[in-house]
């Protein structure tokens, strides 16, 4: 490690990397960004030279070679994820790869091929961010009572055939672009995997992606998350968790401002129109610079990640029980 900083090669110019997760890992006290990868020269050299990075690849491959990187960020299209994450650690590298991880849990349990020195990590960044560790925090010192529910709604606008999203076959849709965070967010908060799951679900005639869905998940002893996604609605989001003695409300839980200052709400019945809940104001934060700086310290031998290849798998495993229940018509186990 160069100076106990851990150096970061970027897989490919996707606006993702980009646009947010690059420069927030070029602000972590324990990382630098040294190369850039695309199959395309010509891209990889202008993208670096606009984020500042030194060196630029037209393979994927000779970034893996390269001996100066330590970790490898993967924002592939999906189909890509699992091939080029496990390429990647058997080259040595240290491996951040985007949501979610692999097309199904099959192929997410080609993971286990990777190095198990190597560290594997599903990029859910929003679990890093201080909002959701201080709503985890109240969920777990009692202050909402029983925790019986979690509500959701992610929704966007994209209707570009062209965009990766919209293209079915390389894992393209609504439940594995942003339903994946609800579930994220249950897991988190819930600290369970779910059980059975129930979906409705609405499908482009042109796309074949699903654009509307909406899902029910048993967690067992009480609990339940439902949530709705959408690729074809008003762009919208939140995240609201309710107990027996109160409700936690995340403003702004998925694409919270990079560097900013967020806030979450809770309220214990003072008001039925929430006038009276408790606002919550957290300090600014970027997470991905947080989730950066957090793979780095694991990296680094002084702060193990909570998550891996198995916590992945298991994500993996709750999106496949969303379209087997869209086949059946009824629940389907996780």
């Amino acid at each position: 490690m160069s100076q106990k900083k851990v150096r970061w090669g970027i897989l490919s110019t996707a606006n993702i990397g980009m646009g947010k997760v690059t420069p927030g890992i070029q602000k972590s006290a324990h990382s630098e960004v040294v190369a850039i990868a695309s199959r395309d020269l010509g891209k990889a050299r202008a993208a670096a030279e606009k984020l500042g990075i030194p060196k630029a690849y037209g393979s994927y491959e000779e970034l893996f070679a390269d001996p100066d990187i330590d970790a490898i960020y993967n924002p592939l299209p999906n189909h890509l994820h699992v091939p080029m994450t496990v390429a990647a650690a058997k080259s040595g590298k240290h491996v951040l790869c985007e949501k979610p991880i692999a097309l199904n849990a099959a192929d997410a349990q080609a993971l286990r091929q990777c190095p198990p020195d190597r560290i594997v990590l599903e990029a859910f960044m929003v679990r890093f961010h201080p909002q959701w560790l201080r709503a985890r925090d109240i969920v777990r010192s009692g202050e909402l009572g029983e925790v019986r529910a979690i509500n959701a709604v992610f929704t966007y606008f994209n209707d570009d055939p062209a965009n990766v999203r919209n293209q079915v076959d390389i894992g393209g849709g609504g439940i594995m672009d942003i339903g994946c965070y609800p579930i994220t967010a249950a897991r988190f908060l819930f600290e369970a995997e779910p059980k059975r799951v129930v979906s409705l679900v609405e499908r482009d005639a042109s796309f074949g992606t699903d654009r509307l869905a909406s899902v029910l998940a048993d967690f067992g002893q009480g609990r339940q998350l439902s949530f709705v996604c959408s690729t074809q609605t008003i762009g919208h989001q939140r995240v609201q968790v309710l107990g027996s003695k109160g409700k936690l409300e995340i403003i702004i839980p998925f694409n919270a401002p990079q560097g900013e200052r967020t806030a979450i709400t809770i309220d214990t019945g003072g008001s039925i129109d929430g006038s009276l809940a408790r606002r919550e104001v957290l300090p600014e934060s970027d997470q991905y610079t947080e989730q950066a700086e957090a793979f780095a310290l694991a990296v680094l031998g002084e702060k193990p990640l909570p998550w891996g290849i198995e916590d992945a798998i298991a994500s993996m495993k709750v999106l496949d029980a969303v379209f087997a229940s869209e086949k059946s018509g009824g629940w389907a186990s996780v």
